[in-house]
């Protein structure tokens, strides 16, 4: 994922309880889609993509008010769902939110995202 787009992409999630609802999210999404596969369960592999789009889109509708980035670049956006959270799980989100001029949770007000 190039540079620009992942900066950009932080941008579009810059309220912490967008980028929360999105790892959980993707938490979720990943463990049913394994569980699919291992099974072989087409209808837990819809749940997955449910669980995984579902509190995203909601975000970007009722907190950012913005577009997801699904509809334009999916790849780069699923690329960007994985590099979030991995963010957040390793307390290394806020310095690549710093880099985009996106807010932490700690500047506003709320938790630390890197926590």
């Amino acid at each position: 994922m190039d540079d620009a787009f992942w900066l950009r992409y932080l941008r579009a999630h810059a309220d912490p309880r967008t980028r929360t609802l999105h790892a959980a999210g993707t938490i979720v999404a990943s463990l049913l889609g394994t569980v699919a596969i291992v099974r072989g369960d087409p209808r837990l592999f819809g749940a997955a993509l449910i669980c995984g789009y579902g509190p995203a889109w909601y975000a970007h509708a009722f907190v950012e008010h913005n577009k997801p980035e699904t509809f334009s670049a999916p790849l780069r956006s699923l690329a960007g769902d994985y590099r979030m959270c991995w963010g957040i799980l390793t307390g290394t989100l806020d310095a690549e939110l710093a880099r985009a001029n996106a807010a932490t949770g700690a500047e506003l007000g709320g938790p630390a995202t890197s926590a």
